[in-house]
């Protein structure tokens, strides 16, 4: 399960570093608020899944010398990706910035709240056994740990729910690339929602019948919530990497169809190439190679005849 896990991470901070590094990017990146708060989201949720995973729930444990311990910090991380998916609908969604940043504050009072209140509940709670896959359903009945557990669910679901909300009344207005990363972040939230959120909320509530759902929270729920994390992370970056990658494909079939002229007037003199240049994108190759053959007829211009390009 923490293979799992982990792999979702790694995948999840790619996004984000890719999305934050993509071309011509920048400092701009730094001072655009969507950019930020979409890798912000992407950064927490990576850091959700490697908190989560059972390795690393072992090692905080450890290193702290407190049974459990690694769950209000998961709960905490998981508020805070949360209040990220807040954040980032709320730069989306855009308006005067005095008003965006009261909303984003408000936001992050919300949740800081929330995370503090996650840490007192597990302070009064008695949790002495480790539980490393099945904390939420072993403790679903003891006082304060069962607040715990009901409230960073509900948080979470509070996010989720409103992330879906938006990709559906948005999904109808915009069309092309954005209208498919939104139904991607849509078929994510929903797996979130479905998957991870109602079978732990299952699982905890068959415990409070006298009924044994656990399979549900520990075997269900962790590759769901990847699952989902994964495929919102391609719905965030498609609409803002997708129109390069294109750019760059088109650039790329450009500069193969110009490899025939390019291979008759490479011998004459043009300007050498900038270093590394086959390490370089296709649409910078695509650059050089118009200007070297644009040299090169200026070069041979002397030499041509025009009778042979009018019988041409």
């Amino acid at each position: 399960m923490s293979v799992v896990l982990y792999v979702a991470a790694v995948g999840l901070a790619l996004s984000g570093a890719v999305l934050f590094r993509r071309p011509r990017a920048g400092v701009r990146a730094v001072r655009n608020p969507l950019t930020v708060s979409t890798c912000a989201a992407l950064g927490l949720a990576s850091l959700v899944l490697v908190c989560s995973a059972p390795l690393t729930l072992a090692a905080v444990n450890g290193l702290t010398g407190v049974p459990n311990f690694g769950a209000p910090l998961t709960y905490g991380m998981l508020s805070a990706y949360s209040c990220s998916l807040f954040v980032l609908l709320i730069n989306w969604r855009g308006g005067p910035r005095e008003l965006v940043r009261r909303m984003v504050l408000r936001a992050i009072a919300a949740y800081a709240a929330l995370i503090v209140a996650l840490v007192v509940l597990f302070t009064l709670a008695d949790a002495p056994v480790e539980r490393l896959t099945d904390l939420d359903t072993y403790y679903a009945g003891t006082p304060y740990m069962r607040e715990m557990i009901v409230l960073y669910l509900a948080g979470h679901s509070v996010a989720t729910v409103g992330l879906c909300a938006v990709g559906v009344k948005w999904g109808r207005e915009v069309t092309g690339l954005l209208r498919t990363g939104l139904r991607l972040i849509l078929i994510g939230s929903m797996l979130d929602l479905v998957g991870f959120q109602l079978t732990k909320y299952t699982a905890v509530a068959a415990r409070w019948t006298g009924h044994d759902l656990d399979f549900l929270s520990t075997t269900v729920a962790p590759p769901m919530a990847s699952l989902g994390a994964l495929t919102c992370s391609v719905g965030f970056v498609l609409p803002r990497l997708g129109p390069s990658v294109a750019a760059h494909w088109h650039s790329l079939r450009d500069l193969r169809t110009l490899a025939p002229l390019w291979s008759a007037l490479r011998f004459a003199s043009t300007a050498p190439p900038p270093p590394g240049s086959w390490w370089r994108l296709p649409r910078e190759r695509l650059q050089w190679r118009e200007v070297a053959i644009h040299d090169a007829l200026l070069t041979l211009a002397p030499y041509f005849d025009d009778r042979v390009r009018e019988r041409a």
